[in-house]
């Protein structure tokens, strides 16, 4: 079976984060970025690059150090890193690749869906990848589930990521494993642009923002404008809060606040540029909510001395009906491939976010027969990418 190759510090996952440091032009990568940002580093972090895809931002530009940097030379900047890491650690170079992506880069959409997955291929080749193949990264960990099982199986994979929650529905065996060519054995496919960065997103909107001033009012007895609370709350926008601005928007909402002592806060975070520790702080809370009762969030960067305390529930409230909407894509998939939910032998799950209790709990409920199996949420995808890229490329 292929063996993952280590990409930084042993560990065989490099996440997609690069900071750009201020002083002297150095770019870091992976956890390596988060370490610097978090550390104090002048400089500008970006983060869940590959949410770009799909989206109008990716022909567009960010700026970095006083100069336009485009999006697209930002993707290709981090999968260049990657190719090199993976090449320096096989001590070979690499020209061919299977790429995982997305059921969906983009929901109902399917021209807007291919031009993301064109854009990543020529992202691709423009870094020195000359034969490149796509692969959904639920049928790759579907693969990798295979190499384990002695019989055959009809397995629900369900891979929960950053940016989307994507499942396929797979005949897997010891002997089927062998074919060339596994179209027949994969019944359905589908997914939903709804993932971990999703969570963040609303547990930030539902119990942290709120400290910071959303949902209270001014003394005109309107509500505080929501705008910069979205753009904090998602990781592609935190960088626009820093704008001049911005800034301007918010000391005018300041002024007009009957809860000052919030707006305050957000002002300490704007001024310290602390939106992506923040977020951080946030999807920390995520994880520790996924096995603990409750999580204990230090809010000292920006209110000195003061912690925030979230709850189970209060995270179960928030994504309700975004694991409402994964429910339903669920039951649509076997409606569409008409298979009855008690047909199911496994559910696989797989991806950084599919620990949350809810979504495992809601998912289980839906196919009550079925027994769940863990993958590795961060290998299993990469696992099954390699054994696919064997068939495809030897």
């Amino acid at each position: 079976m292929p063996a993952l190759l280590p990409l930084e510090g042993g560990k065989p996952t490099l996440p997609s984060v690069v900071f750009f440091h201020a002083e002297d032009e150095h770019v870091s990568y992976g956890r390596a970025a988060l370490a610097d940002y978090l550390a104090g580093y002048e400089g500008r972090l970006m983060r869940s690059l590959k949410s770009l895809l799909g989206t109008a931002m990716i022909d567009d530009h960010t700026e970095v150090g006083g100069r336009a940097l485009p999006f697209r030379v930002l993707l290709a900047q981090f999968i260049g890193e990657l190719k090199h890491r993976a090449e320096k650690a096989a001590d070979q170079p690499f020209s061919r690749a299977v790429l995982g992506r997305p059921v969906f880069f983009v929901d109902d959409d399917p021209r807007a869906d291919k031009k993301a997955e064109n854009t990543l291929a020529e992202i691709a080749h423009a870094v020195g990848l000359k034969d490149i193949a796509f692969q959904y990264e639920p049928i790759a960990a579907a693969f990798d589930y295979e190499s384990q099982i002695r019989r055959e199986e009809l397995v629900l994979v369900v891979d929960i990521g950053g940016g989307t929650s994507d499942f396929a529905l797979v005949r897997l065996s010891p002997e089927r494993a062998q074919k060339a060519e596994r179209r027949d054995d994969i019944l359905a496919s589908g997914g939903v642009h709804i993932g971990g960065t999703d969570f963040d997103k609303y547990l930030s909107l539902a119990s942290v923002m709120p400290t910071l001033g959303l949902g209270s009012r001014l003394v005109s007895g309107l509500e505080v404008p929501s705008a910069q609370y979205f753009n904090l709350a998602t990781w592609h926008t935190i960088n626009q809060v820093y704008s001049k601005k911005s800034w301007t928007q918010i000391s005018d909402i300041r002024r007009g606040a009957v809860d000052k002592d919030k707006l305050d806060r957000l002002q300490n975070l704007v001024r310290e540029r602390a939106g992506h520790w923040l977020a951080m702080q946030v999807e920390a809370a995520k994880i520790t909510l996924s096995d603990a009762p409750e999580a204990v969030m230090d809010l000292g960067r920006i209110a000195p001395g003061e912690t925030l305390t979230l709850h189970r529930p209060d995270f179960d409230g928030a994504i309700s009906e975004l694991v409402g909407t994964v429910s339903r894509t669920v039951l649509g998939l076997l409606k569409d491939a008409g298979v009855d939910p008690d047909a199911i032998d496994t559910v696989f799950f797989t991806g950084g976010s599919s620990g949350v209790p809810l979504l495992r709990e809601q998912i289980s409920a839906l196919l009550p027969q079925a027994r769940s199996v863990e993958g590795d949420r961060f290998g299993s995808i990469g696992a099954g990418l390699a054994l696919d890229a064997v068939r495809k490329f030897g």
